[in-house]
């Protein structure tokens, strides 16, 4: 899920087709409700922590990353071993 807007989430999408769905959160709401929000000032200048979210079919969530930074996101092999 992607909190940004949808153009530029779409050309990612078409170009690198990823197995999944991908969700695009324009108005902010998911990510203000999972808690990876981050207030800096005004509304502009706000940004989500970067984060992964694996979320089964019944709807629980089996594997969850939030970084302490921007630049922090868990490997690939830990997601990998999340499936």
């Amino acid at each position: 899920m992607l909190p940004q807007r949808r153009e530029p989430v779409e050309r990612f999408v078409a170009e690198t087709r990823p197995p999944f769905e991908v969700l695009i959160d324009e108005t902010r709401e998911v990510v203000k409700a999972y808690g990876v929000w981050h207030r800096i000032g005004l509304d502009a200048w706000n940004i989500a922590r970067p984060a992964v979210f694996l979320i089964d079919r019944d709807r629980s969530i089996r594997y969850s990353f939030i970084g302490t930074s921007q630049t922090q996101f868990p490997a690939h092999e830990e997601i990998l071993r999340a499936i």
